[in-house]
């Protein structure tokens, strides 16, 4: 039932619901193409995340829309309504501060959050500024140097601050109107960036002060002079045209996405916010869906500049801002940065998730333990991929004391080209372990399948042939695709782990990891497949100008943005204008057919 629902689903565009057995949505996902993106989650080997969510979809549903910006606006409607557990969801789900300047009935001046974005609407709001302290700093200091409504309520007659000078005596409505006009103006110039009003105003009371020997409070204000130059001089970029902007960039490694944004106001940095999310769909879809949901609760600012990974036109469309990919000059530069804090802020992060990788040295001796090895320091574990028989692979990674030793790491290309695991496992045991005898390579303690009976049983043939003792164990998955049972090869005997064990995690990080590897692996091939066929279509392009255009480019996307001069560098010039050619017309039909 599941399989033929499957095939029915139209190619058109909209947004896919997935749901468990309880008829909950746990994702909510949009595509271009609703069949080839619904289809994907059930081809190949799903790894990480997307393994976790594809293993407790028990149905799906999905609307379908005339544009892709509709599915868009769809998508998004629905995860707001359903809050689904494995869509991106903002960790700092936090308000920003902004300064307020409140003109009606009188001028006075605050510190304010909004979570709700249309809150702000024809509010004069300056910011956000992440760093709430140097927020309300400012506003403290422009308290104190213009005469700003500073008490609540109004009081019958004027106060303290009439009679000191910080107030003109609102309360008895016989202020000067045009003292009132110069302040309004000059305190909105510097907070839209002029930061020289605010600091020849500083200096002017320090001056005062000092003519009337009132040292304390001079001293006071050259505090406050120093503290804010730090701060405005901190927030300068060079960019003076006084455009609220933020720029966005992201970085991509092991599974985990960081996405950095920061924010502009009038040419300052005053800020960034960074997030960090599991990949579980396609990568672009994944952050232009990131960028609508965190422009629902923040200011839209009058410009965005993002990577060119992102769909520039839907967004600025739905966000009606302008939106786009600079290429170069100080805004690819702002970019750069981005990208590089959104790279920093991962590292950081991976770093802490290794430096958790104790708990598997642990975790490695009580699986030696479980099994009865003496020893248990390296640990080779093999998985197998392919597409419907093609492209056949097969990936080795290592384990070494409890830690991944991405060096040792392998991969196969399978001489069988169809979907036969039993064999396929015997053909890479046996290239493996028949090098490892021949050159005298390291030998693993313990082999890990991914799989039960079946597979252990081709691996073990492998090893008795080459009089091979070394322990073969599989890792078996429920029908949910979860990891189940660890069989012992020697007894196959089913081992039951504890779900929340260290051993059950260890475990399932090496699966999930071999996983990976293997299914990357798989993708550059059938990538590449694809380059192979479309040169097929060129005079002139042969087996040795084939392999060396893939060589050096590997993508389609890359050989399309080569020129001709660059292509001429491997292939004749007349060649050259034919694959230029052609990859400009293909380019030109596909963009034509998401229209």
């Amino acid at each position: 039932m599941f399989k033929e629902k499957l095939k029915t689903i139209p190619h058109l565009p909209g947004s896919y619901q997935m749901r468990n057995i309880n008829n909950n949505i746990i994702y909510v996902g949009k595509a271009k193409d609703l069949n080839k993106r619904v289809n994907s989650y059930f081809k190949g080997t799903a790894t990480g995340k997307t393994a976790i969510m594809v293993s407790e979809i028990a149905d799906f549903t999905y609307i379908t829309t005339t544009t892709e910006q509709e599915a868009f606006i769809l998508e998004l409607n629905l995860i707001k309504e359903y809050n689904p557990k494995y869509n991106i969801l903002l960790k700092d789900d936090k308000s920003y501060p902004y300064i307020e300047y409140i003109a009606k009935p009188y001028p006075k001046l605050k510190v304010s959050r909004y979570l709700n974005i249309r809150k702000k609407d024809n509010k004069k709001l300056f910011g956000p500024y992440p760093n709430a302290y140097a927020a309300r700093k400012i506003v403290e200091l422009i308290n104190r140097l213009y005469p700003l409504k500073k008490c609540e309520g109004m009081p019958k007659h004027v106060c303290l601050y009439y009679h000191i000078g910080e107030c003109l005596g609102y309360c008895e409505k016989n202020f000067d109107t045009k003292k009132l006009d110069q302040m309004e103006m000059e305190i909105l110039d510097f907070l839209k960036g002029n930061d020289k009003i605010l600091i020849n105003k500083i200096k002017e009371k320090i001056n005062i002060y000092s003519k009337n020997l009132n040292y304390e409070m001079a001293l006071s204000l050259k505090k406050e002079l120093e503290y804010i130059s730090i701060i405005l001089d901190k927030q300068k970029v060079e960019l003076h045209d006084y455009i609220n902007r933020d720029v966005i960039g992201s970085y991509l490694d092991d599974g985990l996405v960081s996405i950095q944004i920061l924010f502009l106001r009038n040419g300052k940095i005053v800020g960034g916010h960074n997030d960090k999310f599991y990949l579980i769909s396609d990568l672009k879809d994944e952050l232009n869906t990131y960028i609508l949901n965190f422009y629902t609760k923040h200011e839209i600012p009058k410009e965005i500049l993002v990577e060119d990974n992102i769909n520039t036109e839907i967004i600025g469309n739905i966000l009606k801002t302008k939106v786009y990919n600079p290429l170069k000059g100080k805004k690819k530069n702002l970019l750069d940065m981005a990208k590089a804090n959104a790279k920093i802020s991962l590292e950081q992060e991976l770093q802490i998730i290794h430096n958790n990788e104790e708990k598997t040295i642990e975790a490695n001796n009580k699986l030696k333990d479980i099994l009865h090895l003496k020893v248990l320091y390296r640990i080779d574990a093999f998985d197998n991929s392919n597409l419907f028989g093609s492209y056949a692979v097969s990936g080795m990674v290592v384990f070494i004391n409890g830690k991944p030793a991405k060096k040792e790491y392998r991969k196969y290309k399978v001489s069988i080209d169809k979907n036969d695991d039993y064999n396929t496992m015997k053909e890479i045991i046996y290239r493996r372990y028949y090098k490892v005898l021949v050159e005298k390579l390291e030998m693993p303690d313990l082999i890990i399948v991914d799989g039960g009976e079946n597979q252990i049983r081709a691996a073990k043939e492998v090893l008795d042939s080459l009089k091979l003792d070394i322990l073969v164990c599989g890792l078996k998955k429920d029908n949910h695709h979860k990891t189940n049972q660890l069989i012992d090869g020697n007894t196959l005997e089913a081992i039951n782990l504890e779900k929340n064990s260290n051993v059950f995690h260890y475990l399932t990080r090496i699966q999930d990891e071999v996983h990976r590897f293997t299914i990357t692996y798989h993708k550059t091939l059938r990538d590449k497949g694809t380059i192979a066929s479309l040169l097929d279509n060129i005079d002139g392009i042969g087996k040795i100008r084939k392999k060396e255009l893939i060589k050096k480019y590997g993508s389609i996307k890359k050989m399309s943005e080569a020129s001709i001069s660059e292509l001429k560098e491997i292939i004749p010039e007349n060649v050259a204008n034919n694959l230029y050619n052609y990859l400009k017309e293909r380019n030109e039909e596909k963009n034509n057919a998401s229209l």
